[in-house]
């Protein structure tokens, strides 16, 4: 028992110190890691029938993909950034439904999900992050 408070003491302090150094590309891959942990972990929580871990777990993926959702920047890509938050919506009612249903299966589905867009963020060239980031510290030069 000590021993995992311990573990996950040190993971929430690793955790809040990546944020606080991170980019913002390195925050959303954050929030997909943790998106996926917690559906992982709610899923557990209905094998093992713990219904107030899997309320607990489920609730939080749910607000992490929120998360991911606010941080869309419409003005980079309307069209994929339309697609994404039509995407991250039907997750967070697929969690829903999970949860209700106690279903593993949809979880899983979601997961998968996750897994294809965190796929292809993490492609993202560094040469392409730097530029992204640079237009978009221009443009809040540019606004003030």
């Amino acid at each position: 028992m000590y021993k995992s408070k311990g573990i996950q003491a040190y993971r929430k302090d690793s955790i809040k110190s990546d944020l606080a150094s991170a980019d913002p590309h390195r925050v959303i891959q954050l929030l997909m890691q943790g998106a996926l942990e917690k559906l992982a972990l709610g899923k557990g929580c209905i094998e093992r029938s713990d219904w107030e871990g899997k309320a607990a777990a489920l609730t939080r993926a749910s607000e992490i993909i929120n998360a991911l959702r606010d941080a869309l920047d419409r003005d980079v890509n309307p069209e994929l950034v339309d697609n994404l938050e039509s995407l991250y919506e039907y997750m967070i009612v697929r969690i829903t439904e999970a949860s209700i249903a106690k279903d593993t299966g949809i979880l899983d589905q979601v997961m998968g999900l996750i897994l294809q867009i965190k796929g292809a963020w993490d492609q993202i060239s560094t040469a392409d992050k730097q530029a992204a980031y640079e237009g978009q510290t221009e443009a809040r030069v540019g606004a003030v």
